[in-house]
């Protein structure tokens, strides 16, 4: 039994979508899995059960990554061909069921769409699947000294939705403190190998020997086997906020100029603090996309803690 899986270019989209292919890896034990997506995404698919092959789809003209795509799967048999990317492509190869999204729906967060789409609700959370060289990794990168972990995303693709760099430093020194909420725990901070030097003051807050910075020098299932073994995430909206939720530990999602109600982080225990703008009152300022200055200076950093706070709190089972 074989599955075609056609996902995003984009990180954080393939990670939400692994709730289909969840779906499918459990419902059919066995199943033989080819994966279509963006090369930024194909490393997280890595680690999936029975696993064939990885199709990279970077875009050409003229749709000519559709084309490359259908003659490398045309001659074969597929049982079930999943297009969450809304192409002819499902309808123009052989197969006996197809799952074709036909576009965003944004009364719904993706993740709901998703399992409408396969009929299943509530929709399973997504997954990443690490591998034993990672977990390995993850354990020589992680120092074992008995300290929490305290993971975070400072940047983002886009300056528009970065929380400013001073507040992630001032989140981190309450949150490591005696009295705080992982008192002095080893820092984590991960970001894409182009956002290294918006972190940088973040990176530089704590010495060497307190912290571990990966911006692209990992593989990705590495990341995810290091957010696996963290204790607390907060980040910009990213695709590694995605990974964290993924990865099933206490995920907290920073939100302004991008919507929460469509991609805020999804896992067992995850929340959202958004700007004390709305998403309408940050765009109502223009053409903001023109610009990467951050729109995400009224939130403060007292109501980002107070949010982690309750997060850990639900974690442990206090009562808020």
């Amino acid at each position: 039994m074989r599955l075609l899986f056609i996902t995003s270019n984009r990180l954080g989209d393939a990670v939400l979508s692994t709730s289909v292919l969840r779906h499918y890896v459990e419902t059919y034990p066995g199943i033989r899995v080819t994966v279509a997506c963006g090369p930024v995404a194909a490393p997280i698919f890595e680690g999936v059960p029975n696993l064939e092959r990885i199709i990279k789809m970077p875009k050409q003209k003229r749709g000519g990554h559709w084309w490359k795509l259908w003659k490398s799967v045309v001659l074969n048999w597929w049982e079930i061909i999943v297009d969450l990317r809304g192409s002819a492509t499902a309808y123009v190869l052989p197969g006996r069921k197809r799952v074709v999204l036909p576009g965003n729906d944004d009364d719904l967060h993706r993740v709901e769409q998703l399992g409408k789409l396969i009929g299943v609700e509530p929709a399973p959370l997504p997954m990443i699947w690490t591998c034993p060289e990672d977990e390995a990794r993850a354990e020589q990168l992680i120092p074992d000294d008995g300290k929490a972990l305290l993971a975070v995303g400072p940047s983002a693709n886009w300056g528009g939705k970065t929380w400013p760099a001073d507040r992630f430093v001032d989140l981190i020194a309450r949150i490591r403190a005696n009295d705080g909420l992982l008192p002095n725990a080893h820092l984590l901070v991960v970001g894409a190998p182009s956002e290294r030097d918006a972190a940088k003051p973040v990176i530089d807050s704590l010495k060497a020997e307190d912290r571990t910075v990966i911006f692209g020098d990992e593989h990705l299932l590495t990341v995810q086997a290091c957010l696996e073994r963290s204790d607390l995430y907060v980040g910009n909206d990213s695709g590694l906020m995605h990974m964290a939720a993924a990865a099933g530990i206490p995920t907290l999602g920073l939100f302004g100029p991008t919507r929460e109600d469509n991609y805020g982080p999804c896992g067992p225990i995850t929340a959202h603090v958004r700007t004390d703008k709305s998403f309408e009152e940050i765009w109502k300022a223009g053409e903001i996309w023109r610009s990467h200055e951050s729109q995400m200076d009224s939130l403060p950093v007292e109501k980002v803690f107070d949010a982690a706070r309750a997060l850990l709190a639900r974690k442990n089972g206090a009562i808020q």
